[in-house]
């Protein structure tokens, strides 16, 4: 989502709040959670899931293993729903003419770096640059090439935009900040 006027123009950004993230996330608690109780009932040696007989699973080594997986799982879903309850990777791309300065803030992970923020001058800027890279992974990614810094990416890889789309954003976005295209 983006807004735009004459001198102005911001970008938001989405982080981890993602139906596809709360899915996998939720999925990988409730399969970890299913891992952990069968191992806990292979040692207890009860059967309190009645749609599946424990009767099968002795506790070493099977019962073990899963537990490992199941608490490895719940770890991976606590850290995924950490990541979307604090929204890592959200924020806006602020490009403002008539002060003649772009902000970019990214929310991060709690601690030193949780508010990103980078601001630059307009006339720092070189180019907006598109990356594509073509084959079984292949990506679109629109950069802001600024003098004396490292290329800033302006979209995430995984946002799956298609070449033409890419294409219009990133010409109306060097149209805007009156700099060229470059395309590797």
């Amino acid at each position: 989502m983006s807004w735009r006027s004459e001198h102005i123009w911001i970008d938001l950004i989405t982080g981890s709040r993602k139906i596809s993230n709360l899915c996998w996330a939720f999925t990988l608690f409730l399969g970890s959670l299913g891992f952990v109780l069968v191992g806990t009932y292979s040692y207890l040696g009860r059967n309190l899931i009645s749609f599946f007989p424990l009767q099968q699973i002795i506790f070493f080594p099977q019962g073990i293993v899963m537990s490992f997986y199941g608490i490895a799982g719940l770890f991976i879903s606590s850290y995924l729903w950490c990541t979307i309850s604090w929204n890592v990777g959200s924020g806006y791309d602020l490009f403002n003419r008539k002060e003649g300065i772009v902000c970019i803030f990214r929310w991060g992970f709690p601690g030193i770096n949780r508010r990103i923020f980078l601001r630059f001058l307009l006339k720092d800027i070189r180019s907006v640059r598109i990356e594509v890279e073509e084959g079984i992974y292949a990506g679109r990614v629109l950069y802001m090439d600024i003098r004396g810094h490292r290329a800033i990416p302006l979209t995430r890889t995984d946002e799956n935009l298609t070449p033409g789309e890419l294409e219009k954003k990133a010409a109306e976005l060097a149209y805007f900040l009156r700099v060229p295209i470059e395309v590797f």
